[in-house]
């Protein structure tokens, strides 16, 4: 996301980053926009509108192509002739292939292999139902202390595919909250910054059911700025063909954080 004016007030910059999240689903390649989440078989995987094929699409070609998965690599083999390598997710942007108004790629979980296909123009089909934002409060951007942990730990992190993923952890953000101590352990955490997966007491009623997710900036000096206000919705709250991790039992939190996205209101 573009990096809001320095000037403008907390406000203001929340305001906007409500819009750009607006602007990013309610775009031909948002999350709404997924209508397939295909796991590939080691070996060809035909693709195409036929009944045989393994990737269906909903019309076009009885046989577009085939997707060959050999050992780390896979290619797409149209069916008018030619071989082009994909690149998946685990190794960057993947490779995007394109027939009609639908597009697929390749996804990597766990050592597994699927398309995520999409509809370019579902927009016409089922406009986005708007995104809704609490106003910034100011008491929910909050400065927690980074805490290194005497020993890593690891959590075993539920995704909505039924799947655990094991991610280990060498830090904890820890804060008060009407007179408790809170910690919340990051999934991921890197030079762009920090990513929690959380759950709160809010959660079903207020917010998505299943949690929220949060980005921070990079700690500095022993800190970490947690604004709840930017917490947003996961992709499996707009399509039911995401592969988000579910917040882990330690980042359930026992109060309601009234900030950042609501529930959305479109369901799928």
């Amino acid at each position: 996301m573009t990096a809001d004016p320095t000037d403008a007030s907390p406000a203001a910059r929340h305001q906007r980053w409500c819009q750009r999240r607006l602007a990013e689903l309610d775009a031909p390649q948002g999350w709404p926009g997924l209508i397939g989440l295909i796991w590939l078989e080691p070996g060809d995987n035909a693709v195409g509108a036929g009944a045989d094929c393994l990737v269906r699409l909903p019309d076009g070609p009885e046989r577009l192509g085939l997707l060959r998965w050999q050992g780390t690599s896979i290619t797409w083999e149209p069916a008018g002739g030619g071989v082009q390598a994909l690149q998946t997710d685990a190794q960057g942007e993947p490779t995007p292939v394109r027939s009609g108004t639908y597009q697929f790629f390749i996804i990597e979980r766990e050592g597994r292999l699927a398309v995520r296909l999409r509809d370019l123009e579902w927009q016409a089909k089922r406009p986005f139902a708007g995104l809704e934002c609490l106003p910034y409060t100011p008491a929910w951007s909050i400065e927690a202390a980074w805490e290194t942990l005497a020993e890593p730990v690891t959590m075993e992190v539920p995704t909505v595919t039924g799947e655990l993923k094991a991610v280990t952890v060498r830090h904890r953000a820890v804060f008060d909250h009407a007179g408790q101590t809170v910690a919340l352990l990051p999934m991921e955490t890197g030079e762009e910054g920090v990513f929690f997966v959380f759950r709160d007491a809010g959660s079903g009623r207020l917010t998505y059911g299943a949690g929220r997710f949060l980005r921070c900036p990079p700690p500095q000096d022993g800190k970490v700025l947690l604004d709840f206000n930017r917490a947003y919705n996961p992709p499996c709250a707009f399509t039911p063909f995401a592969t988000c991790p579910l917040p882990p039992p330690e980042n359930w939190l026992g109060f309601a954080v009234e900030a950042g996205e609501l529930k959305y209101r479109g369901g799928h």
